[in-house]
């Protein structure tokens, strides 16, 4: 009635609900940092979504935001281009490898050179060797075109660096198979599956038109063709292309935190610390190995099953709460920080002891 009274008619029209103090939202600061970061990633071609933000919002910042808020605050900015309905990822069938070097996936993808007035240069094509278990960068290389030998020849390379991997996952092309080669071309393999049948590698190929069976190495070409796309100074050479996917590859594998890992570590933390599978015919059959993800405890302290029982291993408690990777090989442990990779202990467990005390 006092409303009526002062503003007349005006009083009947619905007005906002909202309070006039909201204590618990984020702060002005806050948000601005999270629009900053958002522009600051799209900018230089790297992943910008919520999690991301996220991630660096914490390590870089000190500040822990949640996945929805940073959403909210992003579409509320304008910062969010709305796509059409998306196949739910609950439909597709996730699959990963256990070891590092127990799955190889590779493919190849074009980018196009630019010449030095800007105009359109020639076509090049990029081939890409990525560890199945860790997303790893294994190898990364422009050639003006893929062919058999390229493949067999970066394959080689790779695995005088990283070792044998136990088995590889591609598609159908030609470089890498002839089992569809056509009529009349059937029958002999090609020097990639030759050089895999030498070192009892297994050979694994995706069905035809099913490019989500190697979808680990087309979501990283995808990533690495964004990133090439948002630098000023395109390449105009290979050498040029070979530079800038150098620097690419650094960034992915050491300092970009990847969604898909435990803890958003890098490829490289995981990689460098794991366990190496190795291909079946050189591999011991009586070598148990493990992998296990534990949180420190407040004693400082992990357990882990051995022969039936629980063992007690000390790391200290200055590391209490920290999330750790367990890499077994019977009784050898080694203990890594699953965040930064950081070795935390190293010991051959001790049988006869509940508790394998620190030295």
């Amino acid at each position: 009635m006092a409303r009526y009274a002062t503003e007349g008619e005006a009083a009947f029209e619905p007005r906002s609900r909202r309070p006039n103090r909201t204590p618990n939202a984020l702060a002005t600061k806050t948000v601005e940092l999270i629009l900053r970061l958002r522009n600051e990633l799209t900018a230089a071609g790297l992943d910008a979504g919520p999690e991301t933000i996220a991630w660096h919002l914490e390590h870089h910042h000190g500040a822990a935001v949640s996945r929805s808020t940073i959403s909210r605050h992003l579409a509320k900015a304008g910062l969010v281009t709305p796509e059409p309905r998306k196949r739910p990822r609950s439909s597709y069938i996730r699959f990963e490898a256990r070891m590092p070097n127990e799955t190889w996936q590779s493919d190849f993808t074009h980018y196009r050179l630019t010449h030095p007035d800007g105009r359109p240069g020639p076509d090049t094509e990029i081939i890409s060797w990525l560890d199945d278990c860790t997303r790893y960068a294994l190898h990364v290389t422009p050639h003006r075109r893929i062919t058999g030998s390229i493949v067999t020849t970066t394959f080689r390379q790779t695995a005088a660096r990283q070792g044998i991997p136990a088995s590889t996952l591609t598609d159908n092309g030609m470089v890498y198979t002839t089992r569809l080669a056509g009529l009349g071309r059937q029958g002999g393999r090609n020097s990639f599956e030759v050089q895999l049948r030498t070192w009892n590698v297994i050979q694994k190929n995706s069905r035809p038109s099913h490019p989500t069976t190697c979808g680990k190495v087309e979501r990283f070409q995808q990533t690495l063709k964004k990133w090439l796309r948002a630098q000023p100074n395109q390449p105009t050479t290979l050498a040029e292309l070979q530079t800038l996917i150098d620097l690419f590859v650094d960034e992915y594998n050491h300092r970009r935190p990847h969604r898909s890992l435990p803890h958003r570590a890098t490829p490289a933390t995981l990689y460098n610390t794991m366990p190496k599978a190795v291909p079946t015919g050189s591999r011991d059959p009586d070598t148990h190995d493990r992998i296990r993800h534990d949180i420190v405890n407040d004693n400082g302290s992990v357990t882990l099953r051995v022969a039936g029982k629980l063992r007690h291993i000390g790391i200290g408690r200055t590391h209490a709460r920290t999330h750790v990777i367990l890499l077994i090989s019977d009784l050898d442990v080694r203990i890594v920080n699953a965040i930064t990779g950081e070795l935390l202990r190293d010991l051959t467990i001790d049988p006869s002891k509940d508790y394998q005390p620190q030295k």
